[in-house]
């Protein structure tokens, strides 16, 4: 019985010196990943959480070469054909109603953190959208962006992991800023996109 009360009164003043340490850790957030307390300033530029839609290896049957990029609009998927029948699945957000459309190109350019300039018809629809906005973590192109053939079309990161699944864009191609980033590893400049609606 002493034993046990030693115990508690030892546990009772480690849990009063963790609970007098924690205030000065109050404004700061707990990241998990890498086991550390960081400022809210660097939260906020990382990702806003992870796609509702793991990435992942599948198989995939077809004739397209290795590295091709096929979008299936209807299903929300972006594949990324890899050797041996396989393909890299993500989780995609695709055109609302009206700025769907479908094709064959290539890959042009990639860009991390890309600027982003709203083209003239989006501007006409969403007046006080600025005429250039920065790359950044508040930019709606996100982490990483592939720019497709001439159109006005990207393959882009957000913020915004809720919409991933969801038809919401004015065309572009959306992906959490994780998986634009891993994308942006594997594709080369000149690799075929290839979007069916």
């Amino acid at each position: 019985m002493k034993f046990m009360k030693a115990a508690m009164a030892v546990v009772l003043s480690i849990l009063l010196a963790v609970g007098m340490a924690v205030p000065s850790q109050a404004a700061r957030v707990y990241n998990p990943d890498n086991n550390t307390w960081e400022e809210p300033s660097v939260v906020a530029t990382r990702s806003r959480g992870g796609s509702p839609v793991k990435k992942q290896i599948v198989d995939y049957d077809s004739n397209y070469a290795v590295g091709t990029i096929v979008v299936e609009t209807g299903e929300r998927r972006l594949y990324l054909v890899l050797d041996g029948g396989k393909a890299m699945r993500y989780g995609i957000g695709v055109g609302r109603d009206g700025f769907t459309w479908s094709g064959t190109h290539r890959i042009t350019r990639k860009a991390e953190w890309p600027g982003w300039t709203p083209p003239p018809q989006m501007r006409k629809r969403v007046p006080d959208l600025p005429a250039y906005m920065p790359g950044g973590p508040d930019n709606p192109l996100g982490a990483r962006a592939l720019y497709i053939g001439s159109t006005l079309y990207r393959v882009h990161g957000t913020s915004e992991p809720w919409s991933i699944g969801q038809a919401v864009s004015s065309g572009c191609i959306r992906l959490t800023n994780d998986d634009v980033t891993d994308l942006y590893e594997r594709v080369k400049v000149g690799a075929r996109i290839v979007v069916n609606h």
